[in-house]
């Protein structure tokens, strides 16, 4: 991501090690190598922040069908470089691709304007005007249930919720949300915003994570088909989704995720 000066500023990749993550191998994936030799015939999707804590647990969980091109400020040799602060680099990223998943954000809910103003404002302007620029057929953008996280303490949210951010961080996410409207009502572009919530590697202790965020749980396994579902359901124009795992007790509501991109999650934060 970019600094608050609009400078780059460096992070973490994906692994380089051919062992997968533990958390991956608990999910059947033992070797990065088995995932990147498969063939892939399937859509073309452009993944922005695959080195950040998401991308990373999901990009090897996508389907194997998919024509992934990873990307994020620093590259390797899994990971493309693209800075999402500068309009026409997003532009070449985006050209001939049938999806582009937007995850690249400043993810602290502590952040301030500036650490937010490159990256989760100018950043998510960027990214869906050359997604609208180069006519790509579904952009997901990652949004986050901070962007209603004022709503009053112990209602569950819905997919059809107004933005009602209790941060400022929320406030960029509703931005990026308004960002999806504005491109799926002036192009061709049909747009999903995922509104993720507490996403961890590992299940959540009950005992020292609060009941809140353990309810809002989403787990990679769960992230990845969330992602598969917003660019392959069928629809047109804007849409809304919550992005929680099938937790027993639950902050945000999943049944329209469900019904409208056809979302099955199988974790569960209380599971034994």
């Amino acid at each position: 991501m970019c600094g608050a000066d609009g400078r780059p500023q460096q992070r973490r990749t994906l692994r380089k090690e051919n062992a997968a993550p533990l958390f991956l191998r608990d999910l059947g994936v033992d070797r990065l190598g088995s995932v990147l030799a498969v063939e892939r015939t399937g859509p073309r999707v452009t993944l922005t922040g695959a080195g950040g804590r998401i991308g990373r647990a999901i990009v090897f969980l996508l389907p194997a069908r998919w024509n992934v091109r990873a990307t994020d400020l620093t590259a390797d040799e899994l990971v493309g470089a693209l800075d999402i602060c500068d309009l026409d680099s997003c532009r070449r990223a985006f050209t001939g691709v049938d999806a582009v998943v937007h995850l690249a954000a400043n993810p602290d809910p502590a952040a301030s304007w500036q650490q937010l103003l490159p990256t989760n404002v100018v950043g998510a302007y960027n990214v869906a005007q050359a997604v609208a620029d180069c006519g790509v057929r579904r952009l997901v953008l990652a949004s986050s249930l901070h962007s209603i996280s004022g709503s009053p303490e112990g209602t569950q949210s819905r997919s059809d919720d107004q933005p009602r951010p209790g941060n400022l961080y929320g406030a960029t996410k509703a931005w990026a949300e308004a960002l999806g409207a504005w491109i799926a009502a002036t192009t061709t572009t049909s747009v999903v915003a995922l509104r993720i919530g507490y996403f961890a590697e590992q299940r959540p202790d009950v005992r020292t994570v609060s009941a809140r965020e353990v309810s809002a749980w989403l787990s990679p396994r769960d992230a990845a088909e969330l992602v598969r579902a917003a660019v392959e359901s069928e629809f047109s124009g804007f849409f809304v989704g919550n992005g929680i795992s099938a937790n027993r007790y639950r902050a945000a509501d999943l049944e329209m995720t469900m019904r409208q991109l056809g979302y099955k999650p199988v974790d569960d934060a209380w599971a034994q």
